[in-house]
């Protein structure tokens, strides 16, 4: 016959959230990644789409001595030294893009974020067409959430870089479609798609994918992208994120478990990855091995009450009643108020056929939460057990507020009607329950029947 009390594992099968170590996909924004003069001398074999490092070309000009040390000084990252130089530069000829460039990646190094989106809009002004000013005043832009980020990126997304080509364009299509991934998912997707065919070994442009194509829940897409992430990068802690997301999703619980091991493993001390990690092997009731995580959780999480709870439900799921029972003990010295504390521990009591000391804990839950129907089929279940038949039928009547009659109910309210002799009453709710079993519960139909049997002589 179905329980009354559900078990521990129900209650470990929250929604699954996306996990916290999910990097930030195709950022186009961190102050680091911009492009610049002063990283001319960098090899090209250290560089990703997030750390490009084009140079634009400055014509041998020796009216410009300032211009050249100041790229001088750029080089080893002196900006409060180059920012007068370059000053003095514009302010002669304003006309140099060049030298517009250059103090723009300057201020952008001493954090002069708005001083830095001027110079390079004055870098483009003066000449629109290289791709190094684009791409970086459409990566400020977006930086500071402007609109016309946009604009100047799909720009530089047209552009030759000066070096570097295909691995530039690939940055201007990665940052490109991160930053019209709300406004034109599909366009998104398409210059994500551009910029792994520009970079086929690259893995970003398709965990950048998959993320998107999982926000729109195209979920089988979204796996294809993450797993091509993988084959690139076996070591991908983000395509394991997002496959672990996709299982998760689908209930795939032993190819989750699979993706979640590779997580943890990347990030031991992370509570939150054993939690998640536990709550799958719980799915697929590998207790031991689910209580072995979640008990790491709580060693690195000791205030996180979550986690606790969670390893009590498992707790009372593995049959260990005693450790789930000091746990929720422990839970409610802390938090005497807590309701799903309370319900927590008299299940394990019950469990334990504690009967007595059951009902007081499933009391004192429906007092703190009245509506919490759950808690009064809880009740009603032990208090029949406690043969306090009154009880059984008042816990039943306030579950009727909040949830609807199962087979169980009926079958409770049956018993308990008939050990008060209410025959009326009892043989009634024997026939419901029989009407709603349906021949899933045959132990007690068999007890109902002859009991209706002995109610009913007559027909």
């Amino acid at each position: 016959m179905e329980k009354l009390v559900p078990t521990g594992a129900r209650k470990l099968l929250p929604a699954m959230l996306a996990l916290a170590v999910t990097a930030g996909l195709a950022a186009p924004v961190p102050a680091e990644q911009e492009t610049g003069a002063a990283q001319q001398g960098d090899s090209s074999s250290k560089k990703s789409t997030r750390k490009t490092t084009h140079h634009v070309a400055v014509e041998d000009d020796a009216s410009s001595p300032d211009l050249a040390k100041a790229e001088d000084l750029l080089q080893k990252q002196n900006f409060a030294e180059a920012e007068p130089l370059l000053q003095r530069v514009v302010q002669q000829d304003p006309t140099n893009y060049v030298g517009w460039f250059d103090l723009g990646f300057t201020e952008n190094g001493l954090g002069k974020i708005n001083e830095s989106i001027a110079a390079y809009r004055k870098s483009v002004e003066a000449k629109p067409d290289v791709f190094e000013s684009n791409l970086n005043l459409g990566l400020q832009l977006a930086k500071t959430g402007q609109p016309d980020a946009e604009k100047f990126l799909r720009t530089a997304a047209q552009l030759k870089p000066t070096s570097h080509v295909d691995e530039g364009r690939a940055r201007a299509y990665l940052s490109l479609a991160h930053v019209i991934e709300t406004s034109n998912p599909d366009e998104a997707l398409a210059a994500y798609r551009q910029a792994a065919a520009l970079q086929p070994k690259d893995p970003e442009p398709h965990l950048a994918s998959g993320l998107l194509l999982e926000k729109q829940n195209k979920f089988s897409d979204a796996e294809r992208e993450y797993k091509q992430a993988q084959s690139l990068d076996p070591s991908s802690v983000d395509a394991a994120t997002g496959l672990a997301n996709m299982y998760m999703r689908g209930r795939r619980f032993p190819e989750a478990a699979t993706e979640l091991r590779k997580i943890v493993a990347a990030h031991p001390d992370q509570a939150a990855l054993h939690v998640q990690l536990g709550r799958v092997l719980a799915a697929e009731e590998k207790n031991d091995e689910a209580i072995s995580e979640l008990e790491m959780a709580a060693k690195l999480a000791p205030a996180d009450l979550s986690v606790q709870r969670d390893l009590a439900d498992l707790y009372t799921n593995a049959g260990k009643n005693s450790e789930s029972e000091k746990m929720y003990r422990s839970l409610i010295a802390a938090h005497p108020d807590d309701a799903e504390s309370h319900r927590g521990l008299g299940q394990s009591l019950l469990r334990q056929k504690k009967f007595p000391d059951a009902q007081q804990e499933f009391l004192t839950t429906v007092k703190l939460k009245p509506d919490f129907g759950a808690a009064y089929g809880d009740l009603a279940f032990t208090a029949n057990e406690n043969q306090d038949y009154s009880l059984t039928l008042k816990a039943l009547d306030a579950r009727l507020k909040f949830l609807p009659e199962t087979p169980a109910t009926y079958f409770l309210r049956a018993s308990a009607y008939d050990h008060l002799k209410d025959v009326k009453k009892a043989a009634a709710n024997y026939h419901l329950f029989l009407e709603a079993a349906n021949g899933k519960y045959p132990d007690q139909e068999w007890q109902a029947k002859h009991r209706l049997v002995a109610l009913e002589p007559k027909r």
